[in-house]
């Protein structure tokens, strides 16, 4: 893990994601349906007090234009504050500062509500008419009707019966008509009915004979809230003013509650859609990345983005194909360098069998067979290196993991190497004995290998060392001999590379050994590099690894 990396489940876990954002989105669903209930109850409450309160001062307007002295007008309005028990007064209209949406509705003739939430009461304005008296005395400023109202009762209502009967009287003969006129200003049914098709109960029927105005409350079906309805006898026997349905104020009708969950559904849809559009987006780019594979293109890859799991798997998939490729490529190479490695020992071999029985010299015979032995044996080293070569590349290896003396192992190899070269072999050992985790196997063969590789090309010093750098141990090879051109550098790991292009007995090796080792570091999760020496002049190989390395 890299340092100062954090884990953080939510980037790790694209389920974790989905199921976090649905109940944020859910809990973001429910503060919203709050407030939009809240905002749209607000607003048909209000709506709903002005449509009510419109109709009610429309019929006390009416009666002010009947009154023609002011004397009368203050008459009837003390008359209709106690049938009301509401104070109704007039106001000049220039004291009260009105928006512009409340000087429309002044101008319509309708009422503006002014509630106070706090105190719970609400001021009431309706703009007056002008009286036939006021025109002869060319009165100027416009009026307000005005009332404070902190609660509505059986009494208000039964009052508006009583206004509109009082209306009626003015047009006897034409209560039909004057209905009709009057009822485009009431949200609610006006009618006059026979008293005798009104559903009323004993002691219903009992008060309207007595000409009492009768107030039926009935509950509301199919969530639509209950209503009432205002009963009145009227001048003619036998007749009754009914007033309503008048539907009470319902703060979740079935509409808004159908509403707020229709737009719930959406926020949910949209939410969950955005949530699994990502996902849906990697994995359809997964499955292209699959179908160009699976059509031979190895060069597929798909883009990988976050770190979730969706994103490990294409991680592994990218991964999986370019191992893919490159196990491709080796075989493809190792198949033509094995074939052209093979040619020369079988060609000497063959020609030593030629020799043999072209001569009949024992001297000649015997030297014969043991250049045809040293044949055999390239041939059996040759064909160790490509069998490890290709057990390292095909995947990953068994590997036995044990911490290792890097100061015994260095020195084993560096009196191995003395023992098979002429040439000085130096081992650097560290101040104390130090370990890192390793295969001991595969670690003696980097060892070995990249020894080998430095007497072959040292003119006559070769400096084995190893030690710990910032967590990583490290093993160093250095040589005195020609070096490695930078532009080279990277190429030498490569299989089957030899940069003198020598096959003769002389140079040896087969160009796999330096490919080895760096398939080895790869396994070991380090690393392999070539630079020059700053010591003796030639080529340095270091290989570096964790001290633990982590398991593949």
């Amino acid at each position: 893990m890299l340092k100062g990396y954090k884990f953080s489940p939510f980037a790790h876990s694209i389920f974790l994601r989905i199921y976090a954002g649905l109940v944020v989105v859910c809990i973001c669903i429910g503060i919203i349906a709050y407030l939009l209930v809240g905002i749209v109850n607000d607003f048909r409450s209000q709506n709903y007090r002005e449509e009510m309160a419109s109709s009610a001062f429309y019929l006390i307007k009416q009666g002010i234009l009947r009154q023609g002295q002011p004397e009368a007008i203050q008459n009837w309005l003390d008359d209709a504050s106690i049938l009301l028990n509401i104070p109704l007064s007039i106001l000049p209209a220039e004291k009260i500062t009105f928006s512009r949406m409340e000087q429309e509705r002044l101008k319509a003739g309708d009422a503006v509500v002014r509630f106070d939430s706090a105190k719970n009461f609400a001021d009431i304005y309706s703009e007056l008419p002008t009286t036939p008296a006021a025109e002869q005395e060319k009165a100027g400023p416009p009026r307000l009707l005005y009332a404070r109202v902190d609660r509505i009762g059986e009494q208000q209502i039964k009052a508006l019966a009583v206004f509109i009967l009082d209306d009626l009287v003015q047009y006897r003969g034409q209560e039909e008509a004057r209905l009709a006129t009057l009822q485009r200003h009431f949200s609610y049914p006006l009618k006059l009915r026979p008293a005798s098709q009104m559903d009323l109960d004993v002691d219903q029927r009992a008060r309207f004979r007595r000409n009492e105005v009768v107030l039926v409350i009935r509950d509301g079906a199919n969530g639509m809230g209950s209503s009432l309805q205002v009963i009145s006898p009227t001048s003619h026997p036998g007749e009754a003013l009914v007033l309503g349905p008048i539907p009470t104020f319902n703060w979740m009708p079935l509409q808004l509650l159908l509403s707020i969950i229709v737009l719930g559904l959406i926020m949910l849809s949209l939410a969950v859609y955005s949530l699994i559009f990502p996902v849906e987006r990697k994995l359809r780019a997964l499955k292209v990345g699959i179908g160009r594979v699976r059509a031979g293109d190895l060069n597929a890859r798909v883009n990988v983005t976050g770190h979730d799991e969706v994103a490990l798997v294409g991680e592994a998939f990218n991964n999986m194909t370019a191992h893919v490729q490159r196990l491709i490529d080796s075989q493809r190479e190792l198949t033509r360098a094995v074939s052209h490695e093979l040619r020369t020992p079988v060609a000497r071999i063959r020609f030593g069998v030629d020799m043999l029985a072209d001569t009949d010299d024992s001297e000649s015979r015997w030297e014969q067979q043991a250049l045809i032995d040293k044949d055999i044996e390239s041939l059996n080293e040759l064909i160790d290196e490509i069998l490890t070569y290709a057990k390292l590349e095909e995947g990953t290896p068994s590997l036995s993991m044990e911490p290792i003396a890097l100061g015994a192992l260095i020195g084993k190899v560096g009196e191995e190497t003395r023992r098979l070269s002429t040439k000085s072999i130096e081992v650097v050992l560290p101040p104390i004995e130090i370990e890192a985790v390793a295969e001991q196997r595969y670690l003696h063969r980097v060892v070995q290998n990249l020894a080998g590789n430095a007497v072959r090309y040292a003119d006559s010093r070769v400096r084995i060392s190893t030690g710990l750098e910032q967590g990583m141990a490290f093993i160093s090879v250095e040589d005195d001999g020609p070096g490695i051109p930078e532009k080279d550098r990277e190429k030498v790991f490569m299989p089957f590379t030899r940069l003198d292009d020598s096959r003769t007995r002389a140079s040896g090796g087969y160009g796999l050994g330096l490919s080895i080792v760096s398939r080895i570091a790869f396994w070991f999760g380090g690393t392999i590099r070539v630079d020059a020496s700053p010591e003796l002049g030639g080529a340095r190989f270091t290989m570096r690894w964790p001290i633990k390395p982590k398991k593949l």
